[in-house]
């Protein structure tokens, strides 16, 4: 008789704790965030580079003297212990670098019409970016389009 409360109360932690996980694990929320103040951030503290430039689609730049191809990037950061807005300002900036590393190694100097392209959900705007958060991961995932500048 013991054993068999013992496997009952067993069942229920179980039963009781996949309940928690399963619904913890399922959290995605999507987050837009100010492109801008990221890119600042990101500047000063030395996660992106400056000598690639960075345009968001709608944003003005110099005429183009010859494009390179339009690239993607997804970046995840761990999101442990970590407000979703730091976790994706962190994926933000391995993205970022990823395109402004892709357009030196392509022979270009600038990155323009970058979009976010979460879950192959285009989002084209000037000033933001957008970026899933989960429990334990958050991402972002860019294109843009690599292309030496005049």
């Amino acid at each position: 008789m013991k054993q068999r409360y013992c496997l009952v109360f067993f069942l229920v932690v179980l039963l009781i704790g996949s309940l928690f996980v399963s619904g913890a694990s399922a959290r995605d929320t999507l987050h837009t965030l100010n492109a801008q103040e990221a890119i600042q951030q990101g500047l000063q503290k030395g996660e992106i580079l400056s000598d690639v430039k960075l345009f968001f689609a709608g944003q003005p730049h110099p005429p183009v003297e010859k494009p390179l191809g339009e690239f993607r990037t997804n970046r995840k950061t761990n999101a442990f212990n970590k407000s979703d807005e730091d976790a994706c300002q962190w994926a933000f900036f391995s993205a970022i670098k990823s395109l402004q590393e892709r357009a030196l190694s392509e022979g270009g100097n600038a990155v323009i019409d970058i979009k976010s392209n979460y879950k192959n959900h285009e989002f084209s705007s000037a000033t933001e970016y957008q970026c899933g958060a989960g429990v334990f991961v958050g991402g972002v995932a860019l294109k843009g389009t690599v292309v030496k500048l005049k």
